[in-house]
Parts: structure tokens; sequence; C-alpha cells
């Protein structure tokens, strides 16, 4: 089960019309913005959220249902679609629909909607599991173990889900370090207790032939560099991943994070360029440093689309926005590339 919350109780926060189209509105939860039909809400419904990237199983959403399985469910994955020229990004259902009944006795709920309150995390009782793309054979690997203990997992929380959080931080005038976000593969290369490791997302991998990310280590001496106690967090990008859009000729490696392992921490935005530059390792392309200067997320998704500052300068997927003085981060997708690339 995933650890991002896939399916939320959100309030309806507001309900528009749509040009030319008599039976779907467009509702707003957060800084989502979703197609609905017309009269299924009213402005402050409580409602389920289901996000992009979410596997819906056919018993929660038959109408969405074209006989696809996942992980052994069927169902439908939730991808950023356009209806009547408004772009949707993911489901919203009235909160009766997560009812159910015990089957051991019909007059017992095993959800109670009358007790389900604003944030509420349903994603584990829904069974929601978070869609992922086959990866490519040569980035498989055979797993040595699962993700180390002493490394943290890199993942942000998209800006949608933010509202509250940006109003707040741009009026504490927080400062930001704007990144490229890159559409490769997530790789973590670690030195700790005499010990080189390479990981993938979620596993330790062992050395085999063939292998894109040892492939990648190896070819640049990465593991040379390496101070020891220390790991870096990137994106691999190039031939056999992700189509390849940047046109690359071989595998690159991108650090945007920096782990200090002993002391369980990660390095500045400021300290982390540094050590790249110190080191020699490619840091993924600054875009800004600075306050966000809005705190309209619906402008700041906006700002996502653009190019590309690597290889054939193709869109770029979004951005990453990481605090210059603390660990708080988070990512914007560019819609226009979501539109274009989900498949």
């Amino acid at each position: 089960m995933s650890d991002r919350k896939l399916a939320t109780v959100r309030r309806v926060a507001d309900i528009q019309p749509i040009p030319d189209a008599d039976a779907i509105d467009v509702a707003t939860v957060d800084g989502w913005k979703v197609v609905v039909k017309k009269g299924d809400f009213q402005v402050g419904d409580l409602a389920v959220y289901f996000e992009i990237d979410s596997w819906i199983p056919k018993a929660i959403a038959p109408f969405l249902n074209r006989g696809r399985t996942y992980n052994g469910v069927e169902g439908e994955r939730l991808r950023t679609i356009k209806l009547c020229k408004q772009i949707s990004q993911g489901l919203l259902l009235p909160v009766s629909a997560v009812a159910t009944f015990d089957e051991r006795d019909s007059n017992s709920y095993i959800c109670d909607i009358d007790y389900l309150v604003e944030g509420d995390d349903l994603t584990e009782y829904l069974q929601i599991q978070k869609y992922e793309k086959p990866i490519h054979g040569s980035l498989a690997g055979v797993v040595k173990g699962n993700f180390p203990s002493f490394l943290r997992k890199t993942d942000q929380e998209r800006v949608q889900n933010l509202t509250k959080d940006i109003r707040r931080w741009e009026e504490e005038g927080a400062r930001w370090e704007v990144t490229e976000k890159l559409d490769g593969s997530s790789m973590t290369v670690y030195r700790h207790n005499d010990v080189t490791g390479v990981c993938s997302r979620n596993y330790d991998l062992e050395e085999t032939e063939g292998n894109a990310f040892w492939q990648a280590v190896r070819r640049e001496d990465i593991d040379q560099r390496l101070p020891a106690g220390f790991a870096l967090q990137g994106e691999l990008i190039g031939p056999g991943i992700q189509g390849n859009k940047y046109g690359l000729d071989a595998t690159d490696f991108f650090v945007f994070d920096v782990w200090d392992i002993n002391k369980s921490c990660y390095l500045t935005p400021d300290e982390r360029r540094k050590f790249c530059k110190a080191f020699a390792f490619n840091h993924v392309p600054v875009l800004a440093t600075g306050t966000t200067g809005t705190s309209d997320v619906n402008a700041l998704i906006a700002s996502a689309d653009g190019q590309s500052l690597i290889g054939k300068k193709p869109p770029r997927e979004g951005m990453v926005y990481k605090n210059m003085a603390n660990d708080t981060s988070f990512k914007i997708i560019s819609n226009r590339w979501l539109l274009k690339n989900e498949e």
C-alpha cells in the first residue's frame, strides 16, 4: 500500500460551470480541479477525493472500469485528462459512496460516514494502490534488500495539497531553491561502513551485469568520488529510461539531494550545491532562488510549464521547491507535461 494519501476526505471549495457543457461542472478541492456531474455536489460538501495515479478498484467506481487489472485488482488508473477544454485531475465521490456494510452484520457499517471528518485518510480502508509504470529491464536489477533504514526516501508533496501552507510560507517570507524536476528513474548511491551501495526507489540492488544504475556509477566513478558517510540521491536519465526524452547518447546521473548518514539529515541547498561542485557531481538545473512570489497555487502550477535545460530541451516535467533553511519541500508537475506524457 502506498505511503501517499491517495483517498482523503476533502471539502468542496468551489463549483463553476464549464462553457458549452450542460451536464458537467468543475469542482475545486484544495488546489485540485475535478470535473463532476452537475448537481452532484454543493460548495461546502464533504467528499472523498482520489488523487491522480490512484488505482481505483472496480467496486468503488464501476463506471471507470475498462477490464484492466493492476497487481491482481480489476479497476482503472486515474490520470490527468481534459474534458470540454477543462483539465480534470482525480475523482470526486460523495462520502455516501464509501459506506459499506459488514458482511457479518448488514446493520453494521465498516465505515460510518457520519464520523468522517475533513482530512481523514481512506487510502488503506478503500485499498487504493499507487499506480507505477513497469520499469525497464535494465533498471529492475537483482534485489539485495529493502531500501536501507539509514537513508531516507525522497518524495515531495504536490502543491495542490498545500494551499494553506503556501499562503503561510509566503507571508513568512520563506525562501526556496527551485530546481527542474527531471523525467527519469530515482537513484541513490551511498558509502556506509566501508560498503558502497546503489538503490532504486524502493530497493538496495546487487551489482549485476547490465544494470543501468550500477553501470552509471562505475562509468562515472561516482563510488570513487563520493566521501564515506554520504549518500547521493538523484535522477538517472537517458537511453531506456522514460523514452529518453532528453535525447542523450548515454545515461547520466543528476543529484537533487545529499544525505549525511552520520548526522541523519539532508544538506541544505547551498551546502548540496557546494558539495556537488567540490566532488564534480552533476546537479539538477537550478531555476531560481527566493520566495514563491505568490500565494496563488494556480499561478504556481502554470509556472511549471516550460522547457528542460537538459539535452534536446524537451518540455520539462515540472519543478521542485526546497526550503533554503530546512527540509520543507514540494513539487509542481506541469499539467502540459501530464496531458502529453501520461500513458
